[in-house]
């Protein structure tokens, strides 16, 4: 008995390890990339906040659609007001959105029936 218990705890560590291991490597990859957090403006049926992963990495806007959500307009403008891009895209296909000056920004998105979600971000140099 005492060698199965011994066996079974050496197979849980032996899983264990390389996971944590691959888990740390995974955020020193990532270390680059902030997360945009999305909050919903007008939502009027189920929100989809959850479906919309936005990060910014260098001057690079990169958003990633989870579930088909349609036509989706994906607006990219000054904090201060002013746009600076407007892009419409498919989903669940991605989009990458090149921001060639530094400063305050709002990535908004609107979805074909009319819900809007934005999140708030910086570029730096």
């Amino acid at each position: 008995m005492k060698y199965s218990k011994h066996k079974q705890l050496l197979l849980l560590f032996g899983f264990l390890i390389p996971t944590i291991w691959c888990g740390a490597h995974n955020i020193a990859i990532n270390d680059g990339f902030s997360h945009i957090n999305i909050k919903g403006s007008i939502v009027q049926g189920f929100p989809r906040e959850n479906s919309i992963q936005a990060t910014i990495d260098g001057h690079t806007l990169s958003v990633v659609f989870l579930e088909n959500l349609g036509q989706v307009t994906v607006e990219v403008s000054l904090a201060s007001g002013g746009e600076v891009e407007t892009q419409s895209t498919p989903t669940p296909n991605g989009v990458n959105i090149y921001i060639a000056s530094t400063g305050s920004y709002v990535v908004t998105f609107t979805l074909s029936n009319g819900d809007e979600y934005y999140g708030e971000f910086e570029v730096t140099d």
